[in-house]
């Protein structure tokens, strides 16, 4: 398992309909192959801040799969406005739990 990671910045003021366009774009990305759960979370030190954790199969299940496909380009369209600057996102590997 793969696990993607963003902080997504959203910019201020736009946080009820950054949650509300989420809320459409979720199931984009929970129907691609290779998903297996999403997680977002707000930031309680910086409200306008979300934490996105989302687990994949594999990395090319992300990358080349959900980020090929007619679903991110819908995703984009609903999300990536809201973000002051564009978010970096990386992938992590698990090696140890508690």
């Amino acid at each position: 398992m793969i696990l993607e990671h963003a902080i997504l910045p959203v910019i201020p003021g736009r946080e009820a309909a950054f949650e509300a366009a989420f809320a459409q774009a979720r199931g984009l990305i929970a129907s691609m192959p290779g998903f297996v759960d999403l997680r977002l979370s707000r930031s309680i030190e910086s409200p306008n801040e979300y934490l996105l954790l989302v687990q994949w199969e594999s990395v090319e299940a992300h990358e080349r799969g959900f980020r090929g496909s007619p679903e991110y380009e819908r995703w984009r369209e609903l999300l990536h406005h809201f973000y002051e600057p564009f978010p970096v996102v990386e992938h992590f590997a698990e090696v140890a739990r508690a």
